[in-house]
């Protein structure tokens, strides 16, 4: 149970629920709750799918049809996720979003992913099976996505709480430092697989 309880932990961290909530709140100005609720699960679905379909097949796709070593995925990886959470460290945002961008197109990109289904998290559904086993890979990648889709369907609640006591940009800061410290432990776990292999 320990190995099940660390692996959902693990992946929920890199999910990171409290970005996706800075996201939703800005794009979803307008929308109704019924409406909101269909996207949000929409999303929810197509990250699950990405990150289920990376788990069985990302190794055999890395090394056989795009000669990629996992070490090198989760190098790059690492540095897109540092770059984003240094974005947000010192502009307070993670993504732009054109002012009359709906919550329908924002669905896949950049809900699904890479927000869900993102480098730091497809990086995992291919290595944690080697980490620790196929089924508790599979287990927290549903788990993680149902727990995170839960806390996006309160996004209002949410926002309304933390913008009243003016805490929304200080949580966008403060997750882009830990977004962009995951990067580097990511980049630096390339490095050390690479000096394991050569």
């Amino acid at each position: 149970m320990n190995v099940y309880l660390n692996c959902t932990l693990a992946l929920l961290a890199l999910i990171n629920p409290l970005s996706k909530i800075f996201v939703v709140h800005t794009i979803s100005q307008g929308s109704d709750e019924k409406g909101l609720t269909r996207i949000l699960v929409k999303a929810s679905l197509i990250a699950m799918a990405i990150l289920v379909i990376f788990t069985f097949g990302g190794n055999f796709f890395l090394k056989y049809v795009f000669h990629v070593d996992i070490y090198a995925f989760q190098m790059v990886g690492g540095l897109v996720l540092l770059l984003r959470g240094m974005q947000a460290l010192n502009r307070g945002l993670f993504f732009e979003t054109e002012a009359n961008q709906k919550l329908e197109d924002a669905s896949i990109v950049p809900l699904a992913s890479p927000m869900i289904a993102g480098p730091a998290t497809i990086t995992a559904a291919i290595s944690f099976p080697s980490q620790y086993g196929l089924a508790p890979t599979i287990f927290a990648i549903i788990l993680g996505i149902a727990i995170n889709l839960f806390l996006m369907t309160k996004t209002r609640m949410i926002s309304n709480i933390l913008i009243r006591f003016n805490l929304m940009g200080a949580l966008i800061r403060i997750t882009g430092l830990i977004v962009a410290t995951i990067g580097a432990q990511m980049i630096l776990d390339g490095i050390v697989t690479y000096s394991f292999v050569f």
